[in-house]
């Protein structure tokens, strides 16, 4: 392929500027983008009609002429090769593969019935109305160029007003797979023009399916070796873009120099890279750039292709032309029309919201682009008769693309907002409106704390509080009067917030993998499932969804069970010698000796010659002789082998199931010498002969014996994949449970109406009890597995902590740059390390557990009073621990397995009559796994017991009797029995306020050592004076009180309002969890050192994370 058009005249180098060319077309690009505020389609006509006009004094001109030589000698397969690898990635990259998945085959079905009717109908177009008579092949190839979409503009107008990834992604999908086929098809047209044999139907298959299938192979691997490249804790974010951009080009260049689609490989990379691959802040960057680089392909390839016309001769631009390609527009809009009429009846009995209006947008989406550009010169170039005008195509087609960019994008935008399809929901509207008003709340909130300063008394806070009011107008929101007097339903509005809980739980799945909490595998999978059960409607996603769709670990253990049945397991019984019988007991030190075991796999070793030569038809009939002595002198060996066995093992020879397999070898070998015996007999006979082959091809079954070597091994790699399973599964519900409690503290702000919040408060806990049910049962089943990767968890949370406080102390100055380097090296080689910690760590002796009850405080004296006076317990499954009524005997401290809590609503001291919630009859379900307590609150009071424990596992406990906990009261009052009361209010308050407790260190060892919160005891008529200067938050954690001053009751577990000054005790025994507000900065102490402060406020903001720490 040699110059598209122009005059081949040779400069000499040096003397040309193109490069200033390609400069000035950057900078023009970019100034009419300013200018035109993004408009593309405008950029694109101007910049082509510049190349145009170049083109045309190119003729005139030789200085002009030098200056485009270099793009005129150029092949069009290079320009292809420079552009489209980034522009296709882009693209894909920023198609959803998992909305993509739930709705391929549909997408694929749109893609093949558009690719198929465009074909037909611009072919049968171009054939019938061009005039400059265009052979079939040339009619064929154009109308493969015209059948593409621009997978970037044909949703670029969508993705700026609002409509659903979900749409989008389908229109994207299937330009990227029609795409695909045109690399596929223009590759085998390209590769029979070079080569000069005829195009058959074998080669054509193989081609095919080397491009596809080899393409999304090597695209695959690519993907997985950038993936490792970004999860590099070493790598930069420079070191990534560099790879990124260089490593879309070498799949590209690679698939292409051994015969597949380039473009199919890059489009497998873009699908398969997610926000997860890359790290945080650096898919911004990476994208940004990438983006940057699609713009300015597209702004060259329009003017390099505009210069290209110019230089053709202008008497074949004539009013025909203009005719011609009107008529291919409405073409190219009718053969949409047409696949969107076929395929609507398909999509509507999917799972997505498909009608006839989307239809009538997404009908407007063929829009042409870069691609079919890109292609153009390719109907000149393979076709087998040269049409006379070759610019004549690519003007066809680089018009037709500024008329669907500019028109097509205008009718589908336009079209979208008049159907409705870009406008918010009502109960949306409600979401955001709840979203808006916190937000002015917080806003209001901050003003009020400006106004007590008084550097800012002067301020005219009427005005800030003006400008400051948000006053949101929802974009395209068609809702009829009638609607906005209408209420939407409960069910639109559980919808609704359906869709924002999917958003809020895939949300934190991704911080948590920023954060090290989540492995990157654990979180594609939980996103992955998120995704896929989003389209169904009313589904809320729970951890046995998740679990179908990780597709568990039951085939392992099957296949294990099966390995561990054919284990081969040596046994050597007791010899009993019957006289004085020396070659019995010479068998039998023969027959349990290595060396006969290991002459065993020598001889089944040494038969894999003879059998390639048995095997062999050619070499078989040279040495039929020596390859009959060979079977007969194995055969003796295998006879010699299985005898010595049976005369020593006798009966018990059959029960092994190695033995039965050997002693049916030579059985079959038996048979098969009389047969090359009987052969020799009777060699006119037929049968026998035939016979006699099959019997030879028995052989093979000799070298199975030499498996029971490698089972072993399969056992061992099973072991090592179940426990791999394990723990990303533990990895996977403990991430669900996380996400349910991030979800938890923001459906108020979802929802506010009470129903649709306390509907979603109770799916939400019923996921999560069920998902740590399951955390139980997996513990239960791999303990040193949990072990290990709780250990690593830890470390990494711990790291994570280091790493956040060594940002805050570099981010103000503390620490140099230098420092901080070395320093933030030191911390990712630690994290680094942990991928050498060994899968499973023993779990350590029950005395060991004592250390883990928070009130002890790792105290030895503490730990060895109770640990002279503890007991173990052992639970089997279905045993009760405790039962509801019943009196305490004691407390009890999970070792191993999990117990299941079952109680009617919690008392919390209160007498239910009492109670506002007195009629509720739920029932509560609780899981207690390794590390959890039964029975602390009611041996403090005494109480009967308020549910009943009952062993979902077999469980071991470490058993303190109540006489042994009230005589560590005794010794160590009044210290113990407080902390346990403030290890019970701060696990209440978190428990039931966790969303406005937000940002409180409300960690025991913090209240402990700094006195941040205190446990106020108040009896029956006691008051209690509280101080909001002091005091932040006032928990009722236990019993009652009433406000003194308008005698409102309070209720445990509530939190004491700020309007409150005064509180008086109405139960027997109240408990109140006091927060204390921070010391004013005068208060400090003079001792303190500046560091210290500045760990105390960066630990402050990394309090949520460590209560959830494992």
């Amino acid at each position: 392929m040699g110059i598209i058009c122009g005059t081949a005249t040779h400069y000499r180098e040096g003397e040309t500027h193109f490069t200033m060319l390609v400069c000035f077309i950057i900078v023009l690009g970019g100034f009419l983008r300013a200018c035109t505020k993004n408009s593309e389609v405008i950029v694109l006509s101007i910049l082509s009609l510049s190349g145009f006009v170049l083109g045309q004094l190119a003729q005139r001109f030789v200085e002009i002429h030098r200056l485009i030589y270099p793009l005129l000698k150029t092949p069009s397969f290079s320009l292809y090769c420079y552009f489209l690898p980034i522009i296709i990635f882009v693209a894909a990259l920023d198609v959803d593969f998992y909305i993509l998945k739930n709705v391929f085959w549909q997408v694929l079905l749109t893609a093949t019935v558009s690719f198929s009717l465009a074909i037909a109908v611009i072919g049968y177009v171009a054939m019938r109305f061009n005039k400059e008579a265009w052979d079939l092949q040339s009619c064929i190839l154009f109308s493969i160029t015209l059948s593409i979409i621009d997978p970037l503009h044909s949703v670029n107008s969508l993705k700026s007003i609002g409509v659903s990834k979900v749409s989008i992604d389908i229109i994207r999908g299937e330009s990227l797979i029609i795409c695909g086929m045109t690399s596929i098809i223009i590759g085998l047209f390209r590769t029979t023009t070079v080569h000069t044999y005829i195009f058959k139907e074998v080669y054509a298959f193989i081609s095919l399916f080397v491009d596809i299938f080899g393409s999304i192979t090597c695209g695959y691997v690519c993907a997985r070796i950038i993936q490792f490249i970004f999860i590099d804790l070493f790598s930069n974010t420079l070191t990534n873009v560099i790879l990124c951009f260089s490593m879309v080009y070498m799949t590209f260049y690679i698939a292409e120099v051994f015969g597949m689609s380039g473009i199919v490989a890059v489009v497998t990379i873009g699908l398969n890279l997610d926000s997860i691959s890359f790290k945080p802040r650096n898919e911004l960057i990476i994208t940004k750039f990438l983006i940057m680089f699609s713009f300015v392909y597209q702004q060259l390839i329009y003017t390099f292709f505009g210069i290209v016309i110019g230089c053709g001769q202008m008497k074949d631009f004539k009013i025909h032309s203009v005719v011609f390609i009107l008529i291919l527009c409405v073409s190219l809009n009718i053969v949409r029309l047409l696949t969107i009429a076929l395929v609507s009846p398909v999509f509507m009995h999917s799972s997505y919201e498909y009608d006839w209006s989307w239809g009538a947008v997404i009908t407007w989406s063929g829009i042409k682009g870069v691609f079919s550009l890109l292609l153009a010169p390719e109907v000149y170039n393979l076709a087998e008769t040269k049409i006379k005008s070759p610019h004549m195509c690519i003007l066809y087609v680089q018009v037709i693309s500024l008329l669907t960019m500019g028109i097509n994008s205008y009718l589908m935008t336009r079209s979208a907002r008049i159907l409705g399809l870009c406008s918010i929901s009502l109960p949306r509207q409600m979401a955001m409106q709840n979203a808006i008003q916190h937000i002015q709340e917080i806003i209001q909130n901050t003003i009020n704390l400006f106004k007590t300063e008084k550097i800012l008394t002067n301020v005219n806070w009427t005005l800030v509080e003006e400008k400051t009011k948000i006053e949101y107008t929802f974009p395209f929101s068609h809702v009829s009067r009638n609607e906005e007097e209408e209420s939407p339903t409960d069910e639109d509005l559980i919808e609704e917030a359906r869709l924002h809980v999917a958003i809020i739980q895939m949300s934190s799945f991704e911080k948590q993998c920023n954060n090290g909490i989540l492995s990157v595998s654990a979180a594609r999978i939980l996103i992955g499932a998120t995704k896929s059960y989003c389209p169904i409607q009313g589904k809320f996603m729970s951890i046995y969804d998740v679990s179908t769709y990780v597709k568990a670990r039951s085939w392992l253990m099957k296949f294990k069970s099966i390995l561990t049945f054919l284990e081969y397991h040596k046994e050597k019984p007791r010899f009993i010698a019957s006289g004085n019988n020396k070659f019995l007991f010479t068998v039998y030190q023969i027959v349990f000796s290595e060396e006969f075991e290991y002459a065993e796999h020598i001889i089944t070793l040494m038969y894999i010659y003879p059998m390639i030569v048995h095997l062999w038809p050619m070499v078989r009939e040279l040495n039929v002789l020596a390859l009959l002595s060979i079977n007969y002198y194995f055969m003796l060996l295998y006879v010699l082998q299985a005898a010595l066995k049976i005369i020593i093992l006798k009966r018990k020879y059959f029960q092994q199931c190695w033995n039965t397999l050997e002693f049916f070898i030579v059985v079959i070998g038996l048979v098969d010498v009389f047969c090359v015996y009987s052969v020799k007999l009777r060699p006119e006979n037929v049968t026998l002969i035939q016979v006699t082959v099959i019997m030879g091809y028995f052989r093979m079954i000799r070298f199975l014996p030499i498996t029971k070597v490698i089972i072993p091994i399969l056992i061992n790699i099973v072991d090592v994949l179940i426990k791999k399973r394990l723990s990303l599964m533990y990895s996977i519900t403990k991430g669900y449970v996380k996400s349910q409690e991030d979800t938890k503290l923001l459906i108020k702000q979802i929802s506010s109406r009470e129903s649709i919040y306390q509907k979603l408060y109770d799916i939400l806990e019923t996921n999560r009890r069920d998902a740590v049910k399951e955390l139980g049962l997996i513990e239960h089943e791999g303990r040193d597995v949990v072990i290990a990767l709780k250990s690593k968890q830890a470390i990494q949370n711990v790291i994570h902590k280091a790493q956040k406080n060594l940002t805050f102390l570099w981010s103000r100055g503390i620490i140099d740059n230098h420092e901080g380097i070395e320093m933030k090296k030191v911390l990712l080689t630690k994290i680094k390390a942990l991928n050498n910690i060994p899968m499973t760590i023993p779990p350590p002796t029950p005395d060991k557990y004592l250390h883990n009850i928070i009130w002890l405080e790792n105290k030895e004296v503490l730990i060895e009073f109770f640990k002279e006076r503890a007991k173990l317990a052992y639970f089997d499954y279905g045993d009760i621990i405790c039962k509801e009524g019943e009196m305490p005997q004691g407390i009890y401290l999970i070792i191993s397995g999990m117990a299941i809590l079952h109680s009617s609503p919690p008392s919390f001291g209160i007498d239910n009559t009492l109670r506002p919630d007195k009629e509720s009859k739920t029932m509560f379900t609780e899981f207690c796994t390794s590390g959890d307590i039964i029975g602390e609150l009611n041996c403090l009071l005494k109480r009967e017991i308020e549910y009943t424990a009952i062993c979902e596992t077999i469980l071991q406990a470490c058993f303190i009797s109540l006489e042994d906990l009230y005589e560590g009261f005794d010794v160590f009052w009044p210290s113990l029995e407080y902390k346990i009361w403030l290890k019970l209010a701060l696990r209440i308050a978190s428990q039931y306020f966790e969303s406005s407790l937000v940002g409180e260190d409300l960690t025991f060892q913090r209240c402990v050592d700094h006195n941040h919160a205190y446990v106020e005891t108040l009896s029956s008529y006691n008051e209690m004076i509280i101080d909001n200067m002091t005091m932040k938050f006032v928990i009722i954690v236990y019993g009652s009180v009433i406000d003194m001053k308008t005698e409102e009751p309070f209720f445990a577990p509530s939190i004491i309002p700020k309007t409150c000054e005064q509180l008086q005790g109405t139960s027997d025994l109240s408990k109140l969890l006091v927060i204390l507000a921070p010391e004013p900065a005068s208060n400090i102490d003079k001792n303190a050192t500046v560091t210290g402060m500045l760990f105390d406020v960066c630990n402050i903001s990394e309090q949520k994370m460590y209560r959830n720490t494992v």
